[in-house]
């Protein structure tokens, strides 16, 4: 496969993905009018509650202040730009559909961050007393991507590894 041959995937996934990311955040703030308001329980599971996320994803490495945001904020665009760039090497269409899923998110997530100084968090899964941290469609989009790509690669591990070592017939 010649560099570029899956590129147009992903990238279809990616602009998808921001795209539901920023249709849900726009319904959150301006639609529900969220913020300032209870949790909105959808399912016993399952409420949409707003957050004002100041940290990455899931709340990590929080940044309370212009400079932090901007920290976060250039290390989230070079991210991307190494996702750019691996997604145009992807070999196969499963990585780069994984690769666009978390561009797309972590674009969505630096466009809130560049307007609001924080990400709009909206999604509370919680079960049986355990809490999920709140999340947006972004988030759902990056770690469902990583899963991915974590999964072909122990997958392809595990051909590689036959391939080089075939079990006795």
């Amino acid at each position: 496969m010649r560099h570029g041959g899956h590129t147009v995937l992903g990238l279809g996934i990616a602009v998808v993905m921001l795209a539901a990311d920023q249709a849900s955040k726009w319904w959150v703030l301006y639609g529900l009018r969220l913020p300032g308001r209870p949790p909105f329980v959808i399912l016993p599971v399952l409420d949409l509650a707003f957050v004002r996320n100041a940290g990455i994803t899931f709340g990590l490495f929080r940044a309370d202040s212009a400079t932090g945001t901007a920290v976060l904020t250039v290390a989230a665009l070079l991210v991307i730009a190494g996702l750019v760039i691996w997604l145009w090497r992807a070999e196969t269409r499963l990585v780069a559909g994984a690769l666009g899923a978390i561009a797309g998110g972590a674009v969505g997530n630096v466009i809130d961050r560049v307007r609001f100084g924080w990400v709009v968090d909206f999604i509370h899964a919680h079960a049986f007393g355990y809490e999920w941290y709140v999340f947006n469609v972004a988030d759902a989009a990056i770690v469902c991507g990583v899963g991915t790509l974590v999964l072909d690669g122990l997958r392809r591990r595990k051909r590689e590894r036959l391939a080089a070592d075939p079990p006795p017939r």
